[in-house]
């Protein structure tokens, strides 16, 4: 069955709002694994705008379910995740001014340097992840450098989706919709594992969740919103409910 990832970065950003103690992104990340989430993710950015180191080391010890790190493919995050040892690390592209992350990591441009990255994390016992545009060029150059994990930048998608008045028939939607599925047949055809994210919601999410091979959603946003609202427990169990339907139907 098709897994999901809940990230919690942005109980951290309400708590750093106010730089004080409040919401806990580990009790969010409890609520969460009790709503039927299979692991967590957390994105430590260089800025630390949102999860502190703190937050990253108490997840490890406090809870007991996967926890994926995303991080920059620099010396500092691959040293933090060599000490704490997340079941994943996502390498991500980062910039400062950005909002939220805006693209797939260019792994094709720089494969020297990833396949080092790479590598170190690997003789830690880390499994790799790197998140990428579906193109496949950047698919073959994820395999050259030895990761084991290839998750889809679904943003376009998303973005098509929400632009085509939610028309998943859209020939825009289904265009992304099909850059997706070539490149997560790229992707097994490698011998990786196939996940996807970012910008998915409760409307746009079952036709990616329905896509042949998919393992993992990593959804954040859309969740912690829907958590203001029914509680993080009741927000993740409605995500894992349509994802599993997406998959039975």
């Amino acid at each position: 069955m098709i897994e999901l990832g809940v990230n919690i970065d942005h109980v951290a950003t309400v708590r750093e709002a106010r730089k004080t103690h409040e919401p806990d992104p580990v009790w969010a990340a409890v609520e969460a694994h009790l709503g039927g989430a299979d692991g967590i993710t957390v994105h430590l950015r260089e800025d630390r705008r949102h999860i502190q180191d703190h937050d990253v080391r108490r997840l490890r010890e406090l809870t007991h379910i996967k926890l994926n790190l995303e991080m920059a493919a620099t010396d500092e995050m691959v040293g933090i995740a060599c000490q704490v040892r997340p079941e994943m690390a996502m390498l991500v592209p980062e910039g400062r001014h950005e909002i939220t992350t805006e693209g797939g990591l260019d792994v094709a441009g720089q494969e020297a340097r990833l396949r080092e990255v790479v590598a170190r994390l690997r003789d830690a016992g880390i499994v790799t992840s790197v998140f990428i545009d579906a193109e496949l060029p950047q698919v073959e150059a994820a395999a050259r450098i030895g990761v084991r994990v290839c998750e889809i930048h679904t943003g376009p998608y998303a973005h098509a989706f929400f632009n085509q008045g939610r028309d998943r028939e859209s020939p825009a939607v289904v265009a992304e919709l099909n850059k997706i599925r070539s490149a997560g047949a790229a992707i097994r055809a490698a011998g990786m594992r196939f996940n996807a994210g970012h910008a998915l919601n409760y409307f746009n999410v079952q036709p990616v969740a329905a896509l042949p091979g998919i393992r993992e959603l990593h959804i954040g946003h859309a969740i912690v919103s829907r958590a203001l609202f029914v509680g993080m427990r009741e927000a993740v169990a409605e995500m894992k409910r349509l994802l599993r339907e997406a998959q039975c139907g």
